[in-house]
């Protein structure tokens, strides 16, 4: 058996020409199903960034209608209170999310998310500052600007020489005045709309008034407790709706891809990666059985039985699957070295080289066995033929 598949390698690498081909083809299918597994995956890991930076509370507690994190339902300020009465809750801090005006000093428009964390503790701010600090947001009318939108939204253009909003600057929110303090990091997020942080009495004053104002309620539970059950005693005791960090988090992605059809784009994309990927690698290998019917029928009249012949086509589907599939895997993995700190998004999870590893074997497998078929037809009589 070593010796044939000595034989079925040499004659798959003999025609160089129908052997790069098909390597070709299987490299672009596997680099499409990765580049795209990988950009669907980054732009999913970016619906739930701004939760994942807000990751000091256990349980969020909001509207029952709330279905992401953008669809902002006030709640009245007096559930608060019924939150941090509620056995179980360790400590809970409220949280304003919600749309404000901000005219920059040279008088440009912008429309910003603002949100606004608890006054005394801080919790829920921007995981890294980059310039100042968190503590600054205790100063009067103080805000933090985040650091990408400075190189982008937040740019003084209509007077002078442009440049971005800096530290010092006076800002109007909706009419409030409102200073910058600081300059904060956070991972990108799917929703683009600039983000700026106050505290929460603060973001009352600059928001458009309502009868409801909170928008969550951020609370951790006691040591030994455990968040699931605390959060069906909270909704059951309140009539809101009380999420782990994990489960709003699944509740935003699941939104997403389903009001926005990214999940259906991509997936129609990847699945044309693999359409590719089995004509061009069926239609190569059928030829390349053509080619050699006069071999493998020379082999079954020296007595190779069928299942050796099927074995040494299988063979050699797999080889050229293999190296395929690391080309196109390694592409794709160096084009998104370079764009992943870009606006394109790109995630390769160990999920992504699985589900291109298994969407190759699976192409291989059918252009194999349609090859297979062809091989399985040969009569041993016509290596007698002219």
């Amino acid at each position: 058996m070593a010796r044939l598949s000595y034989v079925a390698v040499r004659m798959l690498i003999g025609d160089k020409l129908k052997y790069y081909g098909l390597v070709a083809g299987l490299a672009f299918s596997s680099f499409l199903i990765a580049q795209q597994a990988s950009i669907f995956t980054g732009y999913a890991s970016r619906t739930t960034a701004w939760l994942r930076d807000s990751a000091a509370a256990d349980l969020w507690i909001v509207d029952p209608q709330v279905e992401f994190t953008e669809d902002t339902k006030s709640m009245t300020l007096s559930m608060l209170n019924r939150v941090r009465g509620i056995d179980g809750v360790a400590w809970a801090v409220p949280m304003f999310k919600g749309y404000v005006k901000m005219r920059l000093p040279e008088g440009s428009l912008h429309q910003v998310r603002v949100i606004g964390i608890d006054d005394a503790s801080l919790i829920g701010g921007p995981p890294t500052m980059v310039e100042g600090a968190l503590t600054d947001l205790r100063q009067d009318k103080a805000l933090l600007v985040d650091q990408a939108d400075l190189q982008s939204t937040l740019v003084l253009k209509r007077a002078g020489e442009p440049r971005p909003l800096r530290t010092g600057d006076t800002v109007s929110m909706n009419d409030s005045e409102a200073r910058v303090v600081g300059i904060f990091r956070r991972h990108k997020e799917f929703f683009w709309e600039p983000m700026v942080y106050t505290t929460f009495s603060r973001a009352l004053q600059m928001a458009p008034q309502e009868r409801k104002m909170l928008t969550y309620v951020l609370a951790r539970v006691k040591p030994g407790e455990n968040p699931e059950v605390v959060a069906e005693h909270i909704e059951a005791t309140t009539g809101m709706k009380a999420y782990t960090a994990e489960k709003f988090q699944e509740l935003t992605l699941w939104y997403t891809l389903q009001k926005t059809g990214i999940l259906i784009n991509f997936g129609i994309t990847i699945g044309l990666g693999f359409v590719i990927g089995v004509l061009v690698s069926g239609q190569l290998l059928y030829n390349f059985i053509l080619d050699n019917t006069r071999y493998f029928g020379t082999l079954k009249a020296m007595g190779t039985p069928n299942k050796v012949i099927v074995r040494m086509v299988m063979l050699q589907a797999a080889l050229a699957g293999a190296v395929g599939y690391g080309i196109g895997l390694g592409i794709a993995g160096i084009g998104g070295f370079f764009l992943g700190d870009g606006d394109l998004a790109f995630r390769m999870t160990w999920q992504v080289p699985v589900f291109g590893l298994v969407s190759i074997v699976l192409c291989c497998i059918i252009a194999g066995t349609l090859s297979i078929l062809r091989v399985l037809r040969i009569e041993p009589a016509i290596v007698f033929k002219a």
